[in-house]
C-alpha cells in the first residue's frame, strides 16, 4: 500500500524511478537545459536541487554522496566545476520550469527545465530593466522644480518680513549701535526709552503722511467738481443763445 507516499511514482518501480531521475539529473547538469514531461520535470526538481546544495561544500564526503546519486563522473565534474561557481550564494531555487504545451500522440504535458543562472538572455534583460525605486510619501513625489519654487517663495516671504519692519524701529536700533560703538554705557531702560520715542515719532510721521494724502485727495475731488460745474454752466448758456440767434436770422431773412 502507498500510505503516506505523496511523491509521484511516475508509473515505475523504485529502482526504475531512481535510474530515470539520475539520468535526467546528469543530462541537466551537462546541458543546463532539457525538455521532458511536466511530471518528470517536477520530480527532477526535487531530486537535483538537494544535490546542488550539497555540492556547495566541496569535500570528499559530499563528492561521494553526490556520486552515489548521479553515477556519472562527467556530470559530477560539471556540477563542481561549472554549476557551483555560477550559483554562488543563491539560497535555493536553482531550476526553472517552463510549460511547452502538449505532445502529439498522447497529449502529455511537456515542459522545459533549466538551471536559472545559465540563461544568459534573461540575466542581461533583468540587468538592463533594473531601475532604482524609492518609496515616496502619500502626497506624491516632489520634483526639483517644486522644491526650487517653494524655496524662492520662502526667501521672498523672509525678504518681505525684513522690509516690513518699520523704519523708526531700524533707526532706533542704529542709534543704539552708534552709542555702543562710541564707548558709552547704555542701560536697558534707556534702550527701551529710545525705542519707544522713535516708534512714537515714526507713528506721528506716518499720521502726518496719511493726513497729507487725504488732503490731496479732497482737493482733487473739489477741483473735479468745480470743472464739472463750469462745463454744465457753459452748456446751459450755449443752449439759451441758440434760439435767440435763430430768431434773429429769421427776421433778417424776412426783411
Amino acid at each position: 500500500m502507498r500510505h503516506g507516499k505523496r511523491f509521484n511514482h511516475l508509473g515505475r518501480t523504485s529502482p526504475h524511478r531512481k535510474a530515470t531521475l539520475s539520468n535526467l539529473a546528469s543530462s541537466l547538469l551537462l546541458h543546463k537545459r532539457i525538455n521532458t514531461t511536466l511530471a518528470k520535470a517536477k520530480a527532477l526538481r526535487q531530486y537535483v536541487e538537494p544535490l546542488i546544495t550539497k555540492a556547495k561544500n566541496d569535500n570528499t564526503h559530499t563528492r561521494r554522496v553526490v556520486f552515489s546519486y548521479l553515477q556519472n563522473k562527467e556530470s559530477l565534474k560539471a556540477l563542481y566545476n561549472e554549476v557551483v561557481d555560477r550559483i554562488g550564494d543563491r539560497p535555493g531555487g536553482y531550476t526553472r520550469i517552463i510549460k511547452l504545451g502538449t505532445r502529439l500522440g498522447d497529449s502529455a504535458e511537456m515542459a522545459m527545465i533549466e538551471l536559472v543562472d545559465f540563461n544568459d538572455l534573461l540575466i542581461e534583460e533583468s540587468k538592463s530593466t533594473k531601475t532604482k525605486t524609492r518609496r515616496s510619501r502619500r502626497g506624491g513625489k516632489k520634483t526639483s522644480s517644486d522644491d526650487a519654487e517653494t524655496g524662492r517663495e520662502a526667501s521672498g516671504k523672509k525678504k518681505e518680513e525684513k522690509s516690513g519692519k518699520s523704519e523708526p524701529h531700524a533707526k532706533a536700533v542704529d542709534k543704539v549701535e552708534e552709542k555702543i560703538s562710541d564707548g558709552g554705557d547704555i542701560e536697558d531702560g534707556q534702550i527701551e526709552d529710545t525705542m519707544q520715542a522713535d516708534s512714537s515719532s515714526g507713528e506721528e510721521s506716518g499720521d502726518q503722511e496719511s493726513k497729507q494724502v487725504v488732503s490731496k485727495t479732497e482737493t482733487e475731488e473739489v477741483d473735479k467738481t468745480e470743472e464739472v460745474k463750469a462745463k454744465t454752466s457753459q452748456e446751459m448758456e450755449e443752449t439759451d443763445e441758440k434760439p435767440e440767434k435763430e430768431e434773429e436770422d429769421k427776421e433778417e431773412n424776412k426783411e
